[in-house]
């Protein structure tokens, strides 16, 4: 019980209920209404017309009862003209998934050939073709108003702590190859890291399905004030941990390079092993930092965590700089491998420079002018009158 209990908010649970809900409302609505003894058609398209979001419902519900009825639509026509036969229903499925390409169904083609198969295999077609209809405008009404009533709950804070956990095991990545820079590595282990870090790919496409949830929750949702902007904010977020990600995994793999080249010996010099250490654990502390900024909306709460990643970012580039006087001075003494160094610094240096809070700004506001352009070149005369007013 507790466990369900701490679950209850999850959007997989929450869509079972909702589901449930709105199949078995829609159920008793076509008992009243449909000449059919069962129409089981209602509760069918209210489960498939309920989404978790609000936009997706109603996107879903217009494309879904437009599949149906065209679907119903080319099964009477059949009907009419030759009836049921293993030839006919071959031309009826290969009518109704050429048909729906063109009526723009996108997902829902099948429908349109499910629905005319069902149709024309019955008796009695036209009566139970409008009761199809009939039903399915049921469901579909049902899914829309039941969401439209109960507006679904916005998914940002689950996408937030979607990201902040992909920033947190970004940060035990860094801090677990940092401890390894004072000591030799096996090629084996370095080999075992960059694994790690290629892995990443597989939490940011569940952190990349999250977040496309939460951008659909904000959409045509009456609870939400600046819908665009949260999603912007998020958007750029993911992308910058995303590009922090890839530059992670070359770090690993300039390390695997190193350690194949120093297989007996220490992976640094004594002086600049712990150097190394400490500018990783900075850096991994300023990842985390930055995932906490992304996903902070109150306004007091963001400007504590924009400070923090500030004072990250300081402490980070201060160790960095100490990290690389102390690398050239090996490199002078020492020139091996020197390439290896240099590729270490510049990839800790593109990671600081994704965090920086001047780019971060740079890319919101260009992101932001192009949601703009985008909404003026699709409704010109809209954004016109919206200029004139003011709005």
């Amino acid at each position: 019980m507790a466990g369900l209990l701490a679950r209850r908010k999850e959007p997989a649970v929450v869509q079972t209920l909702r589901s449930t809900a709105a199949a078995t409302i829609a159920y008793v609505v076509a008992l009243q209404l449909s000449s059919e003894p069962a129409p089981l058609t209602a509760p069918l398209t209210a489960l498939l017309v309920v989404q978790v979001t609000l936009y997706s419902t109603l996107t879903t519900g217009i494309r879904r009862v437009n599949s149906v009825v065209v679907g119903v639509l080319i099964a009477i026509a059949f009907s009419v003209l030759v009836g049921l036969t293993w030839w006919s229903l071959g031309l009826v499925i290969l009518a109704a998934l050429v048909v729906g390409r063109f009526v723009r169904v996108d997902e829902f083609v099948p429908e349109v050939a499910i629905s005319a198969m069902l149709v024309l295999g019955v008796t009695q077609v036209a009566n139970t073709a409008w009761d199809r209809v009939l039903e399915t405008l049921i469901g579909a009404v049902v899914g829309l108003l039941f969401n439209v009533l109960l507006v679904p709950p916005v998914w940002v804070e689950t996408a937030g702590e979607s990201i902040e956990d992909l920033a947190r095991r970004m940060r035990q990545l860094l801090l677990g190859i940092g401890e390894e820079l004072t000591s030799p590595i096996p090629v084996a282990r370095a080999a075992a890291r960059l694994h790690e870090a290629r892995r990443l790919d597989n939490d940011i496409a569940d952190v990349d399905a999250a977040l496309r949830q939460a951008e659909d929750s904000l959409r045509l949702n009456p609870r939400v004030k600046e819908g665009l902007l949260h999603r912007i904010v998020l958007r750029t977020g993911l992308d910058t941990l995303e590009i922090c990600a890839v530059v992670l995994r070359v770090l690993a793999r300039t390390l695997t390079d190193l350690a194949k080249e120093r297989e007996d010996e220490d992976l640094f010099p004594q002086e600049v092993g712990p150097a190394l250490e400490e500018l990783l654990a900075h850096v991994a502390d300023t990842i985390v930092s930055f995932g906490v900024l992304v996903t902070t909306r109150v306004s007091e709460s963001a400007d504590a965590a924009e400070e923090r990643l500030t004072n990250e970012l300081l402490a980070a580039r201060a160790v960095r700089d100490n990290a690389a006087e102390l690398l050239l001075r090996v490199v002078q003494h020492e020139p091996r491998q020197w390439q290896l160094y240099g590729a270490l610094l510049a990839e800790v240096d593109r990671i600081l420079d994704e965090l920086d809070l001047d780019h971060r700004s740079r890319r919101l506001m260009e992101e932001l002018d192009r949601h703009s352009r985008e909404r003026r070149e699709k409704r010109p005369r809209l954004s016109a009158l919206r200029e004139k007013l003011g709005v």
